[in-house]
């Protein structure tokens, strides 16, 4: 035990002296190599990988990346490093680093056993949490004191909405300015890092959150509020808008017609999902009337606003598909059974069951994917999220098939992968610290058996995962898979997690 720990105080003076790119990120190489060994902490070397680091500059071929803890010490060329005696050293050749992916759009953390594992073992290591309450803060917190394994949360808070809704509890609703601006102060208190807002909301109760949120310097991110101006609810500062709702119309020659008919229909508390469902076709519509200069306006706008679009095509791909599409699913079998059949009873009154109603919303779908390409050529930001918890959307997994998408959508593999890396650690303020395989920040890594600049698809062979610089190999990986998938199969307490009431397709 003395000699490996000899053998490590060398490699740690070593990196003193070699990490100019500690120095860059404004940490002291000696001061940090003193602390880490001080500390006890980890080493770890990820050696001879093609390092593919989320930057705009070429994969780095037979690499190293050198880990201290939970932070990137040193990269570069393996041949530089010393003798690795006393440090873990994680076989990369023949196979490609990147870092660590996020999930921008997310349910349901509060399921402990099955969706923070999920995230894992599929190399996300980082989500934006859309539906803040208080089971979903206390998986976050868990994982914040290292009880649960999982990956980083950026919580929002409650949903806020009208006093019609679709939603039924943990919902905020609010009807008035006054109502609002408290909604605002309760998601302060509770820590949110940003407010969601909803489709529903009013014009008054929704300038005051936008108000009351650059009060309290919160962004503020969700739907589109159908009674709100998209373009003003950019120009307000809306950091994205999630599933392109409203996009296909304002991006349409039936433009005004559209609106001027949203804007004449009342929301019925009787069924407040009929105005949803007649806004969702009349986008289907606009899709049909697509206009080139309306797209380019509108775009034009959000891009010089900074406002991002969360277009997750995963669930909107789901719904746009006939009912028993997903039904026989391998991955089913990692989520619990009430869950399961809440999904199919979903689909089966959502989706679309004659031939024409097949026929047309396969057409919108693939417009909407059309959209997305068009969006990103115009400029506008994207961020990649999946809105797991909906039908047949799977956390994890299903972030690969969202990138599968953007890919389809027209941007080449290095950008899609850049959009759940390096994109959403800017989205979310988080340059300096994440999103890049960078000396400074966080080690979370994704090592991967094949190229994902040739084939995004790639991101599914997974070999190991690093996570806050816990190292998870392949087998390490398959058992959190089998505990999951044993966990679903046991039953769930009714409050661990909140089953999705609506669509968001």
């Amino acid at each position: 035990m003395e000699r490996v720990e000899a053998n490590r105080r060398d490699f740690l003076r070593w990196l003193a002296v070699a990490g100019a790119g500690l120095a860059a990120a404004g940490i002291a190489p000696a001061v940090f190599a003193q602390e880490a060994a001080a500390a006890g902490a980890d080493v770890v070397v990820v050696l001879g990988a093609t390092v593919v680091d989320g930057t705009d500059g070429p994969p780095v071929p037979d690499a190293a990346a050198v880990l201290v803890g939970d932070r990137i010490a040193w990269t570069g060329p393996a041949a530089d490093l010393p003798p690795l005696a006393g440090v873990r050293v994680v076989d990369g050749r023949g196979r490609h680093l990147v870092p660590g992916l996020w999930d921008l759009h997310t349910h349901g953390l509060d399921l402990e056993a099955i969706f923070p594992p999920l995230y894992l073992a599929n190399g996300v290591t980082g989500i934006r949490e859309m539906w803040g309450y208080a089971e979903n803060r206390a998986a976050r917190d868990k994982i914040l004191r290292g009880e649960l394994a999982g990956p980083r949360v950026v919580m929002g808070s409650s949903i806020i909405d009208g006093p019609v809704s679709l939603l039924s509890a943990p919902v905020t609703k609010v009807a008035t300015a006054g109502e609002a601006r408290a909604a605002v102060r309760t998601a302060e208190a509770e820590g949110a890092d940003f407010v969601k807002v909803y489709s529903y909301l009013g014009a008054e109760a929704y300038a005051a959150i936008v108000d009351e949120c650059r009060r309290a310097g919160l962004p503020f991110a969700g739907h589109w509020p159908y009674r709100v101006s998209q373009p003003a609810a950019s120009d307000a500062g809306q950091r994205s808008f999630e599933h392109l709702f409203g996009v296909p119309t304002h991006a349409s020659a039936r433009r005004d017609e559209i609106l001027a008919t949203l804007a004449a229909t009342p929301f019925d508390p009787a069924n407040p999902r009929a105005f949803f469902v007649m806004a969702r076709e009349l986008d289907r519509q606009a899709t049909e009337a697509y206009s080139p200069w309306r797209a380019r306006e509108f775009f034009g706008r959000l891009a010089g606003n900074g406002t991002r679009l969360s277009p997750t095509m995963a669930v909107n791909r789901v719904l746009c598909l006939p009912a028993d599409t997903f039904a026989h699913d391998p991955r089913l079998k990692y989520l619990p059974r009430d869950l399961r059949d809440n999904w199919a009873e979903q689909v089966r009154i959502r989706t679309p069951v004659t031939p024409v109603e097949i026929a047309q919303q396969d057409a919108y779908f693939h417009a909407q994917v059309e959209l997305v390409g068009a969006a990103h050529r115009a400029g506008v930001g994207l961020l990649a999220g999946t809105d797991c918890l909906n039908p047949y959307v799977f956390p994890g997994f299903s972030l690969h098939d969202e990138l599968d998408l953007l890919v389809e959508a027209g941007l080449p593999p290095q950008r899609a992968l850049q959009v759940v890396t390096r994109d959403a650690a800017a989205f979310l303020g988080r340059s300096a610290t994440a999103g890049t395989i960078t000396p400074g920040k966080v080690a979370d890594l994704v090592l991967l058996d094949a190229n994902p600049l040739a084939d995004i698809r790639a991101v599914r062979r997974i070999d190991t995962v690093v996570a806050a610089g816990r190292v998870f190999d392949r087998a390490a990986l398959d058992r959190m898979l089998a505990d999951v998938e044993a966990a679903a199969g046991a039953p769930v307490n009714a409050r661990s997690v909140r089953l999705p009431v609506h669509s968001c397709c």
